[in-house]
């Protein structure tokens, strides 16, 4: 499945790295969300990623913007994961059922058994606004996060 520019965001409903239910339904009519999927905690790309992220929040206004990352790794490691990092943001995990959130968004890579390096920005009405799709060896650029975000 592919996702359309314009189109509904698939909700959804995944524990953050502390175990709390964190929906997309939520922050609707509020926030835009940037929501960020990485294949697993821990590896290097994934690591600098998403402390590339964690060093770029002050730029993102935290009443326009929430951002939320996830990966199919499970709660207890994103918890180390947020830990180790220092990653205030939300660690969703997709570990069950297994990827569900990912083949949503049609982003889960069923032979490795995790998301792809994929993105997606998510207006305050629900509405896919954005999306990048890069190789699993490549980081996404937070300067471009920053400039989708900015013309909002």
């Amino acid at each position: 499945m592919t996702l359309q520019t314009g189109q509904p965001a698939p909700d959804f409903e995944l524990r953050d790295q502390h175990g709390r239910f964190v929906s997309l339904a939520s922050f609707g009519g509020r926030r835009a969300v940037l929501l960020v999927f990485y294949p697993f905690a821990f590896s290097g790309v994934c690591t600098s990623e998403l402390r590339a992220l964690r060093d770029g929040l002050p730029n993102l206004d935290p009443d326009k913007v929430q951002l939320l990352a996830v990966s199919c790794d499970p709660m207890f490691s994103l918890r180390a994961f947020a830990d180790t990092d220092g990653l205030q943001f939300p660690l969703l995990s997709d570990f069950w059922p297994h990827g569900a959130v990912s083949s949503a968004y049609g982003v889960l890579d069923f032979e490795r058994g995790c998301p792809t390096r994929s993105s997606f920005v998510i207006d305050a009405a629900g509405r896919i606004r954005w999306q990048v799709h890069s190789p699993r060896s490549d980081a996404r650029s937070v300067e471009e996060y920053l400039r989708i975000l900015g013309d909002l």
